[in-house]
């Protein structure tokens, strides 16, 4: 009798946990703004095909929403495991993981921010290399360029001219068109992740300046020094797939274990999340499997850095 209210009690945690999911991840402005939209509409008697717009659009919401908070999926992954083990011990592992893994996915979207971004400082350079020797003055030039950017960046998310240059972006348009000190607002918008780039260029801009040096052709070797950098990068991390590749696959073992003693009839999950013995082990195993990834992944990390 104990065992069966245990299990009762396990699947109304699960139930709640999930339910708990859905509500955070349908809680979004664009789908209420979408019932509001569907609840409002003028009644039609005949049915038409109008509000499959409105349809497809709430998708795509619901889709963004569910996309930005891909950390929750931990939560229903172990309600799962909740179920099928009748223990607690996966919900718990599961809220642990949901800041992890939220961390790990913030991590891995801020390096690839600061990877395009590396690219649009090369693609601005260009840009203002080419008014340049169109015959615009350099702030001219650079106000063309960042606007060209920062448009072509709003109306197309693969332009390889658009832009942002953070917090420091209104002084830098200030400065190019007011002639202010257009240095030192590119050095203040370098402090940005991934636009180290514009240092070198405030550098370039500063020699120009004072030394009466060519602006376009520090521009363009500068240019040429970021491609290059990135070229470097690409390379560096196509050599290193397989190390990842292999991180991934070891992290993957413990899983494929437990599939294929379930498969077997072994009943791997009552054993570990209910024997002493599979306590031990899983608690065991738990911290290996954690220190293993980090070794590996400090390993190929360092491997980048250098």
């Amino acid at each position: 009798m104990t065992g069966a209210t245990s299990a009762y009690a396990v699947h109304a945690m699960a139930l709640c946990a999930g339910s708990a999911v859905w509500l955070a991840m349908v809680r979004d402005t664009g789908v209420r703004r979408a019932r509001v939209l569907f609840v409002d509409a003028p009644t039609d008697s005949r049915r038409t095909w109008s509000r499959w717009p409105g349809l497809l659009k709430a998708q795509g919401r619901l889709t963004e929403a569910a996309r930005g908070r891909r950390e929750w999926w931990c939560v229903p992954v172990a309600v799962l495991l909740a179920v099928l083990g009748a223990s607690a011990l996966p919900l718990v592992a599961g809220a642990v993981a949901v800041p992890l893994v939220g961390r790990w996915l913030r991590r891995r979207a801020g390096a690839r921010e600061a990877e395009r971004a590396s690219s649009a400082v090369a693609a601005l350079c260009g840009a203002v290399v080419g008014e340049l020797r169109a015959g615009r003055e350099p702030g001219q030039a650079l106000l063309i360029a960042l606007r060209e950017g920062l448009a072509a960046d709003s109306s197309s998310a693969t332009a390889t001219s658009g832009i942002r240059l953070g917090e420091a972006e209104s002084a830098v348009l200030a400065a190019a068109r007011f002639g202010g000190d257009v240095p030192a607002a590119l050095r203040l918008a370098a402090e940005g992740p991934g636009l180290g780039g514009l240092s070198g260029m405030a550098a370039c801009w500063r020699v120009a300046v004072d030394g009466g040096a060519g602006l376009a052709t520090g521009l363009e070797r500068l240019e040429t020094a970021l491609r290059e950098d990135r070229r470097r990068r690409e390379e560096l991390r196509a050599q290193l797939a397989g190390a990842w590749s292999t991180v991934v696959v070891l992290a993957l073992l413990p899983l494929a274990g437990l599939g294929l003693g379930a498969a077997l009839g072994a009943e791997p999950l009552r054993v570990l999340l209910h024997t002493p013995g599979g306590l031990a082990c899983l608690a065991v195993g738990a911290f290996l499997e954690a220190a293993g990834l980090y070794w590996a992944c400090r390993i190929v990390r360092g491997g980048e850095a250098a």
